[in-house]
């Protein structure tokens, strides 16, 4: 049993037919997949984490037009949700990247060696990205995985202590679908993009699975923990909703 942090506990599948296709949107050509779920009544609309595409929820017979013109009805909503997002932002010299929710330029410096490391480039912040350039991207994803695994062990450390409970382990992954989760032997996961969010909404996140590892649930009691290990609680959760998905777009490859 494990707990993930904006997602719900999986269920069995109730897909019965599933559509896959490309839909144009802001610009946009995106994968659209249109499901046929058992348990719909009525047709849901979402944007996949990263933006990596469209996701329609359609109840089981309904008619084609009806999901063409359900699409058509929603596009002002999804050209007004897409035109704020980054279009697949790819990290490379020249770019800025969020480190602690502060934008660093990305400064590549072929001639020298060693990894990434924070330094100031023309007195504004910068992060220094050493060796071969095609090299880059996964030398600034190593980068943020080594902050978070020392800036979260401290944290879980802290906040364990505050609760009086421990973690088994601390992993740290690169997940589309949860920023963290708790499993009920006391796991805990983080995705090391959350390096990218102001230190608050870090805190937060790892307050938000320490709280797990004494009320594994959502109810009041959980939430009156989690705002005890961190006051800024409702204000964090709001900012990583809304821009939760700009940071999961952002490819390391």
């Amino acid at each position: 049993m494990s707990f993930g942090f904006f997602r719900k506990k999986p269920q069995p599948s109730t897909a019965l037919s599933v559509q896959e296709r490309e839909h144009l949107v802001a610009g946009r050509s995106l994968p659209l997949r249109i499901v046929e779920n058992g348990r719909a009544r009525r047709l849901t609309l979402r944007i996949e984490p990263g933006c990596r595409g469209l996701r329609i929820t359609i109840p089981p017979g309904l008619a084609k037009g009806e999901v063409e013109r359900f699409l058509l009805r929603q596009q002002g909503w999804l050209e007004q949700k897409l035109i704020k997002l980054p279009d697949k932002p790819e990290v490379r010299a020249g770019v800025k990247i969020p480190v602690r929710g502060v934008p660093h330029l990305i400064v590549h410096q072929p001639g020298k060696r060693g990894t990434a490391a924070v330094a100031e480039y023309e007195s504004a912040p910068a992060l220094l990205v050493y060796g071969n350039d095609e090299h880059l991207p996964r030398r600034v994803a190593d980068f943020l995985k080594r902050e978070a695994k020392r800036d979260i062990e401290a944290l879980v450390e802290a906040h364990c202590g505050t609760i009086g409970k421990r973690a088994k382990t601390i992993r740290f992954r690169d997940t589309s679908s949860r920023w963290g989760s708790c499993t009920s032997d006391g796991a805990l996961s983080f995705s090391w993009r959350i390096m990218m969010a102001p230190p608050q909404v870090i805190n937060y996140l790892v307050a938000h699975e320490v709280a797990h590892l004494k009320e594994m649930n959502h109810g009041p009691g959980f939430w009156r923990l989690c705002e005890k290990l961190c006051p800024d609680t409702d204000r964090c959760k709001a900012w990583l909703k809304r821009n939760g998905n700009a940071l999961q777009a952002i490819r390391f490859e």
